[in-house]
């Protein structure tokens, strides 16, 4: 049986931090969903189609990789996917606040649903979302931070 796994984030936009994590969940896991998930709290630079259609691009060449959306609970989502994993990356002390609050509201709503953590890199552990679009608003070249694609749809915006 396959040990699938699921991968969610607001991804606005993919970084090159995600992608680490990604491929190192691989070296764990035979399949992974990278599932654009939805967080009413976070205002998006980029569309959700937007998004997708750059999280698609960015992992094209891993051919165990799905992308996905879902509105709903990650929890949920992984039972309709038959994944018993939901993968996070912590990058610092304040992500692992959140993280842990989060794995305990997970567990709650499904016991048999494991959280799997993977540490950034060192060199990415300030790399965000959040900070790659506030430097890339104020004229900071973000191209080492992101894949191609993302800087395609940075040039429309």
């Amino acid at each position: 049986m396959a040990k699938i796994a699921v991968y969610p984030g607001s991804f606005d936009p993919i970084t090159i931090g995600h992608i680490n994590v990604l491929e190192r969940a691989l070296k764990v896991f035979d399949e992974v969903i990278l599932l654009l998930a939805v967080n009413p709290g976070k205002k998006s630079t980029f569309t959700a189609e937007e998004r997708l259609e750059m999280m698609k691009e960015a992992v094209k060449d891993y051919p165990n990789v799905k992308v996905d959306y879902d509105p709903g609970l990650v929890v949920s989502y992984c039972r309709k996917a038959g994944a018993k994993h939901i993968i996070r990356g912590l990058r610092a002390v304040t992500d692992f606040e959140y993280e842990f609050q989060l794995a305990a509201s997970n567990e709650f709503a499904d016991p048999d649903i494991d959280m799997v953590f993977f540490m950034a890199r060192k060199e990415e552990t300030f790399i965000s979302s959040s900070a790659v679009n506030e430097l890339q608003k104020n004229g900071v070249d973000v191209s080492p931070l992101v894949p191609p694609v993302v800087l395609r749809f940075y040039q429309n915006k």
